[in-house]
């Protein structure tokens, strides 16, 4: 009974001092999204225009997974040089179009092995 009420006190104390100094692993992860929001932001200024991001900005608060996969989309075409000046917003429409029939090709794939699977 000793053991085990030694162990919920460890818990208890190492609860305490995560609560008080933050969680090293935490802080470190947050820290890496942070960054990586910061570079993604970046690289949409520099390959967006004015109304294609107000468009995707409006897009985020409808469809944000739709979203995250076209900033993905936009991120790779900038780091591999695909993108010649800014994405106009009708650029950016069609690159959605690009990306849904993308998503839809794969989720009738799944379905497929779904029900072969069975």
């Amino acid at each position: 009974m000793a053991e085990q009420e030694l162990k919920a006190l460890r818990k208890q104390r190492l609860a305490r001092l995560q609560a008080k100094y933050g969680d090293p692993g935490t802080a470190a992860q947050q820290e890496a999204k942070h960054r990586e929001a910061e570079m993604r932001n970046s690289i949409l200024a520099q390959v967006l225009d004015q109304s294609a991001r107000a468009w995707l900005s409006n897009l985020a608060l409808v469809k944000p997974e739709k979203t995250k996969a076209v900033e993905n989309y936009l991120t790779q075409m900038a780091r591999y040089g695909q993108l010649s000046g800014k994405v106009s917003e009708q650029g950016l429409i069609e690159i959605l179009e690009q990306v849904s029939q993308q998503q839809k090709r794969n989720d009738s794939y799944i379905q497929q092995k779904k029900s072969n699977g069975l």
